[in-house]
């Protein structure tokens, strides 16, 4: 390893033993050297705090892989634009990061700790001012859209059909982040439950989550005739397009959104698709009807409900590493693409892999859906 990454995780470790401390000292800085910078960020911060926290992990722990490291700073690069993130802003960020760096991580802090981490925050400015211009060149930094359509499947529970102002480039299995009229400048992310449409519609699935300002104003304060405020797509779980193998997709929760897109796609592609759909009970099932209405339609779909805690008709009882085998013989044949709550995919993944079907071909994006 080069001295420089070594250097730069050395001081990062300082940091990571009292992250809210060193988030809150960092954004203090920020914020008393620039003022105006207060206007780019939410009314609460708490959630802010984590996500830059985050995203410096990602940035530190990335060093060794250079290719990961660019890829990971070009979507921060991208994704700032709806921010109103300038080129001019970099250098306070720099300077709040340096004083935090120095003031913790004092005891390991020389002029080669100092060198090393202006050459890597500066290199990763680059990357991300550089991903910000050629993104402005060919998409807006968000799109106005307008809800076509409102329906409450249940008390914390809605999906949303969406009619961008514009064209909003995406692929089955990514996500958008929004925001609404009611929480200025929080942007949540939800996974898209839709291939894309003749109509350029979009629709997602929101679950209103315990304090969650998004995704409480989505289910509960938003109806037909509003607009939100739409990020670029974004996320890798698509389908290969060099595979033809059968799909397996496994969605819980409104981890179901991103499969129900991924079947839509693989239908018109002609390819065997097993879609579970996991819940603990018959009312988990919200999206049901919609479903059989899909397999229908599709001759080489199955859409097989899985309860983990009730009996209903046509579902199979158990969790999904339970019924797996006796579901599908030939399991690692498949292709593997699986959503949801973050201990289903955790769980899901390593069963999969106990059956045969290779890490490579096993597809998830713990994106938690958006608060």
């Amino acid at each position: 390893m080069s001295p420089e990454p070594r250097v730069v995780k050395e001081c990062f470790a300082r940091l990571e033993a009292d992250p809210a401390g060193a988030t809150s000292y960092f954004y203090g800085r920020l914020f008393a050297s620039q003022p105006r910078l207060r206007a780019l960020f939410p009314p609460a911060m708490g959630g802010q705090h984590d996500r830059f926290f985050h995203a410096l992990t990602q940035i530190v722990w990335s060093q060794d892989n250079p290719e990961e490291l660019a890829g990971h700073l070009r979507r921060l690069g991208r994704g700032h634009r709806k921010y109103g993130v300038l080129q001019e802003h970099y250098p306070a960020v720099e300077a709040a990061l340096t004083a935090t760096l120095r003031a913790y991580a004092a005891d390991i802090w020389t002029a080669e700790a100092e060198g090393a981490w202006l050459a890597a925050y500066r290199s990763a400015a680059d990357t991300m001012i550089r991903a910000a211009a050629d993104d402005a060149a060919d998409a807006p930094p968000w799109w106005v859209a307008e809800v076509v359509e409102h329906d409450r499947r249940a008390p914390d529970l809605a999906t949303l059909t969406l009619r961008p102002e514009r064209p909003l480039p995406f692929a089955p299995g990514q996500h958008v982040t929004v925001q609404t009229a009611r929480w200025p400048r929080v942007w949540r992310p939800y996974s898209i439950a839709n291939a894309p449409r003749p109509d350029g519609m979009l629709r997602l699935h929101v679950r209103a989550r315990p304090g969650g300002w998004v995704s409480g104003a989505l289910v509960r304060h938003t109806g037909q005739g509003d607009t939100v405020l739409l990020g670029p797509a974004e996320g890798a779980m698509t389908l290969d397009p060099g595979s033809d193998r059968s799909l397996l997709l496994v969605g819980g929760g409104t981890g179901l959104a991103p499969m129900k897109a991924l079947a839509e796609q693989a239908a018109d592609l002609d390819r065997d698709v097993d879609l579970l759909v996991a819940a603990r009970h018959a009312t988990g099932l919200y999206d049901l009807p919609e479903l059989r209405r899909l397999e229908s339609a599709c001759p080489r779909l199955r859409v097989v409900p899985v309860l983990s805690r009730a009996q209903g008709p046509g579902a199979l009882t158990g969790r999904i590493p339970d019924v797996l085998p006796g579901l599908l013989a030939d399991v690692g044949d498949h292709d593997a693409y699986v959503a949801g709550p973050v201990p289903l995919v955790r769980r899901t993944v390593a069963a999969l892999q106990r059956l045969g079907t290779p890490l490579t071909r096993i597809h998830h994006d713990l994106l938690t859906a958006g608060d």
